[in-house]
């Protein structure tokens, strides 16, 4: 399954692109989900067929569905609550009914996720147009199931849980209560479920598609969000230019933002495959008004994301990380190595990668920043490294 995963400037008409991108791809013979996350209906108001929790369909081939966040947030509670309830009566906890548990904040979020690993394995579908929230929000999403992995390995090793007959015996030598069977079991059952979500997402057939108006605004926006989508080693499969003007007016006002727009388009196709698509004078509503929209269709073919590992240890004595980090600025790039960890900073994101295995034996040398490309410069170490390598 293909899965394009939309996003970009805030205010853009992202929703509008993506039902648009879906319906394209229904059209030519590929059953298609639209998925979206907006509390409210704007991907129903679009498609002139209201969404829900249930999904619906919008046109031949088309299924569009926005997930409940509060049902799925009640329902989780409540098994929490079940799961937990000695803990729970130990503490002298009453319990919540599920009539007054209103979802906090991400719970939108969480349910997108659930929602795209379902699709994912449901098989029902050969395309996947996923309605993201802007950038920012949108990487802060898609990073999060690789995040909580981490950090339920950090404080609950899978190999470090105690077999259960030594459960009473290790508590009482530890003077400390161990920690429960159903606490590495929700654990447990959480990373399966993380692990689904992130391997849709690193996918070598995910991409993701940036929407944008032309402008100074959007360009900032664009090459931030090039740059953290690099970060998470997401491929930008191309850069969707909405609600361009045209070019030829007798409008002086008209024909200033008219010209602004080109300066913006010219620099964008310096680094991204371009597509435009023209303002319609109106906020298009309907399958009639999407299948005018001149969207550009699937890419058969993406190109993933290589952090590759250059051999260079014959002339220079180093190992070379190549990481392709386009828009990067010097003065805003941080690395510090924790382990067999690196932790990148690029401006306001971060993501913590582990090492290649050849490279965990190795100390750091230097890095520089060289044409959009972040490399790392690996000495073997020599109390590590196998002999006569």
């Amino acid at each position: 399954m293909r899965t394009i995963l939309i996003t970009g400037q805030g205010g853009t008409g992202r929703t509008t692109v993506a039902a648009a991108t879906a319906l394209n791809a229904a059209r030519e013979g590929t059953r298609t989900l639209v998925l979206t996350a907006d509390r409210t209906d704007t991907l129903g108001a679009v498609l002139g067929v209201p969404t829900g929790p249930d999904p619906v369909e919008a046109a031949p081939g088309l299924t569009a569905w926005r997930p409940d966040a509060a049902a799925r947030f009640r329902d989780d509670l409540t098994a929490f609550q079940r799961r937990a309830t000695t803990a729970l009566d130990l503490l002298g906890a009453s319990r919540l009914d599920a009539e007054e548990v209103t979802p906090l904040p991400g719970a939108e979020e969480l349910a997108l996720l659930r929602a795209l690993r379902d699709a994912a394995l449901s098989e029902a579908y050969g395309l996947l147009v996923v309605d993201l929230p802007p950038a920012p929000q949108a990487l802060a999403l898609l990073a999060l199931p690789e995040e909580l992995r981490r950090y339920l390995r950090r404080l609950l090793p899978p190999e470090r849980q105690a077999a259960r007959a030594l459960r009473p015996v290790l508590g009482r030598l530890a003077g400390v209560p161990m920690p429960a069977e159903w606490l590495y079991e929700t654990a447990g059952r959480w990373d399966v479920e993380l692990a689904a979500v992130q391997a849709v997402v690193e996918d070598r057939a995910t991409t993701v598609r940036l929407v944008a108006e032309p402008g100074p605004a959007g360009i900032d926006a664009v090459r931030t969000a090039a740059t953290a989508f690099a970060l998470r080693a997401l491929p930008v499969d191309g850069l969707v230019a909405n609600r361009v003007l045209p070019s030829a007016t007798h409008d002086a006002w008209m024909g200033s933002l008219a010209a602004q727009q080109r300066k913006a388009l010219d620099e964008w196709r310096e680094s991204f495959t371009v597509h435009e698509v023209p303002h319609r004078g109106h906020d298009p509503r309907g399958t009639d008004d999407l299948a005018a929209l001149p969207v550009p269709g699937v890419n058969t073919a993406p190109t993933p994301v290589e952090w590759p590992v250059t051999d260079r240890l014959a002339d220079d004595g180093v190992l070379v990380w190549n990481i392709p980090l386009p828009g990067a600025i010097r003065d805003e790039l941080d690395l510090i190595r924790r382990g067999d960890e690196l932790v990148v900073t690029v401006g306001q994101f971060r993501r913590i990668v582990p090492l290649p295995s050849a490279l965990r034996r190795c100390t750091v040398a230097g890095a520089a920043l060289r044409e959009g490309e972040l490399r790392i410069r690996f000495t073997p170490d020599p109390g590590l490294w196998p002999r006569g390598k």
